[in-house]
């Protein structure tokens, strides 16, 4: 099961940066898209629903904002769309899709950084969303919470990390969120189970050269769930082309579903 995760910042602007034809090359079995900043009507165009997928989108409300997206080649047993409280539905910020015996989510946290009411916001969002992953634990199925998180959890996950310790992504008690996330609920970060090195980045600012200099952070994760741990095969974050600020996360999985 290959599962791709990515924040297009503009799935319209994605497209025309070459992001489906290389989507094409993927064979990807669910990709999982974050910021569409798109309504439905706005998509039209087949490039959108690309051939061989079931394609699911969650829009947000509010025009060329946020929003969700699952392309899934197997037809998911059920789709679901939203949690059910005000910052996560009307902002198209949760999709889900059912299949036997796994889930596979996408997942567009909010940003903190631009204001402290939206860091305000962003905290309002972790602990609501806290309680829907504790209520996922005890159902019988394993997860795939594909996400950008808009949070990074150790130090080893962005560059200039002694600076950052009092922005937003990198404050502690988001940090201490992902610590209970993992080691009280029990879910686990898959990357960080397969590659334990510095300088594995999936997003980088637009400022100065970060990019060039990959000075960035890893903001974009799968958590799965404990039964998925020894499914893994294969984690990589594809950098030869530029589709958005984020960089696509791909990790492949031993899953018969």
């Amino acid at each position: 099961m290959k599962v791709i995760t990515v924040n297009t910042n503009g799935i319209r602007a994605a497209a025309r940066k070459g992001f489906f034809d290389w989507l094409k090359k993927q064979n990807a079995d669910v990709v999982c898209i974050q910021e569409t900043k798109a309504q439905i009507d706005q998509l039209s165009d087949p490039v959108f629903s690309p051939e061989g997928y079931h394609c699911y989108y969650f829009d947000a409300e509010r025009k060329g904002y946020s929003g969700t997206a699952l392309f899934c080649k197997k037809e998911p047993k059920k789709i679901t769309r939203g949690l059910g409280w005000t910052l996560a539905d009307t902002e198209g910020r949760y999709i889900q899709a059912d299949f036997d015996g796994v889930s596979v989510a996408s997942i567009y946290f909010p940003s903190g950084s631009s204001s402290e009411e939206a860091q305000a916001r962003k905290d309002v969002f972790l602990e609501n969303i806290f309680d829907h992953f504790k209520v996922m634990r005890r159902k019988r199925r394993e997860f795939i919470f594909c996400a950008d998180w808009n949070i990074c959890h150790k130090e080893i996950d962005l560059k200039n990390w002694k600076a950052n310790q009092k922005n937003s992504g990198f404050l502690p008690h988001e940090r201490a969120w992902l610590d209970v996330l993992f080691d009280e609920v029990g879910y686990v970060d898959a990357f960080r189970q397969i590659n334990t090195e510095a300088d594995q980045y999936t997003w980088w600012s637009n400022r100065g050269q970060a990019w060039a200099k990959n000075v960035g952070w890893r903001l974009d994760y799968h958590v799965i769930t404990p039964g998925l741990v020894d499914k893994i095969q294969s984690a990589s974050i594809y950098k030869d082309e530029r589709f958005s600020d984020h960089a696509p996360f791909i990790m492949e999985y031993d899953i018969d579903y």
